[in-house]
């Protein structure tokens, strides 16, 4: 696990979306997620996805996949941006707008808080509906009124908009501290990455997974 870490500094914040703390020492990745009682399969699945995503997709084999743990790790995903990442950023925002004239200051602010909110509308859903349901299926339940196909038909691309804003950033910020800029700009960059890599679990991993148990439950009846 340390050597995995170590070459792909990416998996750190899958791992911290497990709830799997550093320290891991010289145990190997099936030690770490039996210690953690995480599927070690859903696991090295979604280590390998975030490696290289079209190749995994390409291969399939959402079936084996451990769709609770899932539901766990996208939660606790969301978590991550609307508590903590989003609300960072926006402070970065602010201190460095300090300097620039106040109508791009009002701008960008506008602009960054009308995004929150909608990646926190986007993500509520799946809390509220999405997630829910699921869990349903999970227990053989099957809705006549709702499936997953509503729901991925409506999942929206949410990392463009924070892209376009380091494009404001860079078009029209003016003065100030370019290192503080830069950090912000960093931020931006990093956090539309994950973002789009989120997005990719729900279109290529979970919707798919969640495709199988449905068809599974229609051919129960």
């Amino acid at each position: 696990m340390a050597d995995l870490l170590c070459d792909h500094y990416c998996i750190f914040l899958l791992i911290f979306n497990f709830d799997i703390k550093l320290g891991v020492g010289e145990k190997t990745i099936k030690e770490v997620c039996q210690e953690y009682d995480i599927d070690v399969d859903t696991f090295i699945y979604l280590v390998n996805f975030l490696l290289n995503d079209e190749l995994v997709s390409h291969h399939g084999g959402v079936h084996m996949l451990d769709v609770s743990l899932l539901i766990k790790f996208l939660g606790k995903s969301h978590s991550y941006f609307l508590q903590y990442r989003l609300p960072q950023i926006r402070t970065r925002i602010l201190d460095t707008l300090k300097t620039t004239s106040q109508d791009v200051e009002f701008v960008i602010k506008r602009y960054f808080d009308e995004y929150a909110e909608e990646v926190n509308q986007h993500m509520s859903y799946e809390n509220d509906v999405v997630f829910p349901y699921v869990e349903e299926l999970l227990k053989g339940q099957l809705s006549s009124s709702y499936s997953i196909q509503v729901f991925e038909q409506k999942h929206d691309q949410i990392e463009l908009k924070m892209l376009e804003l380091k494009n404001i950033l860079i078009k029209y910020y003016i003065g100030g501290d370019p290192l503080k800029l830069n950090n912000v700009l960093h931020e931006l960059y990093t956090c539309g990455d994950e973002l789009f890599m989120h997005n990719a679990i729900e279109d290529k991993i979970f919707i798919p997974c969640i495709k199988e148990i449905e068809e599974a439950l229609v051919k129960k009846k």
